[in-house]
């Protein structure tokens, strides 16, 4: 796992962190259950179809797919949201409700035989080296129940072509998983209002520890491997707790020790989430703005070529929080 693979369980995170925060709010403006849901439904669509648009850019037909993380949120939106209400122990029943149905449902499902054309859903040779074996292998690239799913979804939709697979091995059916990483935000969210102005510092650690452990024992085991791709149960308890160890650390620096003027960069983000993922997406198709900057460190001679990746993601982020910093002080802010 890298830093970069905590970027989408982050984001997931934070969503349900947030959603015992704005349900607070709402109900101190008076608005009701039925308007929240309502808002909440239309909130999931335009997620939904925020993330099917940027898939389809830079070209002219629609990509309809449903794996970006927008959409992958979106998908599970609603289901956070109403669990918002129910008590404390239903969430923790449906967090592993949801995670042992899925598994179960993957496990059930015929793993690929020896004789599986993998080619033929777009696992190239160079591949195979990563392919499972023994039980872990029902969760292998484009062979698993997932991919099924897909193979029948994703054609009743108009497309150019039919759909065969996805080439990254990302699934439509992985914003079941997904919506436990919101639950366990959710969760952390509760105990975060419930305990201010204090923070639950202890209670984070241990709830961290704990899912690291069982993500870490259901893939040392061989019951679940940890693929981020496909967000397996043992990823979103594993990713899970990995980023409650951030909410702590940065609980720890800002809330209990002061230093509230780090947070600053991040507050610059962090208002303004959706439109920094969407400019993550147009700089992209702005190659020649990053190209400059990867010509920069052979240009001048300031970077080995091994620090260059580090050089060009500072670089990146900075012209990124810039552009944010600018929206920010003219209190410009995409929200949905």
């Amino acid at each position: 796992m890298s830093l970069h693979d905590t970027i989408q369980p982050a984001f997931t995170l934070l969503v349900g962190i947030a959603l015992p925060y704005s349900v607070l709010s709402r109900q101190r403006r008076g608005q009701s259950f039925r308007r929240m849901l309502a808002h909440t439904i239309l909130r999931s669509f335009v997620l939904i179809a925020l993330g099917i648009t940027l898939n389809s850019l830079p070209g002219t037909t629609p990509n309809i797919a449903f794996t970006d993380t927008l959409s992958q949120i979106g998908l599970g939106y609603t289901f956070a949201f109403l669990l918002a209400f129910a008590r404390p122990r239903t969430q923790w029943i449906a967090l592993f409700s949801i995670l042992f149905a899925y598994w179960l449902a993957w496990a059930l499902y015929p793993a690929p035989g020896p004789g599986f054309d993998y080619a033929a859903v777009g696992v190239p040779p160079e591949w195979h080296g990563h392919l499972l074996s023994g039980f872990a292998a029902h969760w292998n690239k484009n062979s698993n129940i997932g991919q099924a799913f897909d193979l029948w979804f994703m054609n009743l939709f108009p497309r150019p072509h039919r759909f065969l697979f996805n080439p990254g091995g990302y699934l439509t059916l992985s914003f079941i998983p997904t919506l436990g990483t919101q639950i366990i935000g959710l969760i952390a969210g509760r105990w975060l209002l419930n305990s201010a102005p204090a923070v639950p510092i202890r209670r984070l650690s241990i709830a961290a520890a704990l899912l690291i452990a069982c993500g870490l024992a259901l893939h040392f085991t061989g019951v679940c491997p940890i693929v981020k791709r496909i967000w397996t149960p043992s990823w979103t308890l594993f990713s899970g707790g990995v980023c409650l160890l951030f909410l702590v650390a940065i609980s720890w620096l800002v809330d209990l020790r002061g230093h509230r003027r780090i947070a600053f960069p991040l507050i610059v983000l962090g208002t303004n989430s959706i439109a920094a993922y969407v400019l993550s997406w147009i700089m992209d198709l702005l190659d020649g703005a990053v190209y400059h900057f990867q010509l920069w460190p052979s240009a001048f001679n300031l970077f080995p070529p091994s620090l260059e990746p580090l050089y060009v993601g500072s670089l990146t982020l900075l012209v990124y929080w810039l552009i944010l910093f600018t929206m920010y002080k003219n209190k410009l802010f995409l929200r949905i």
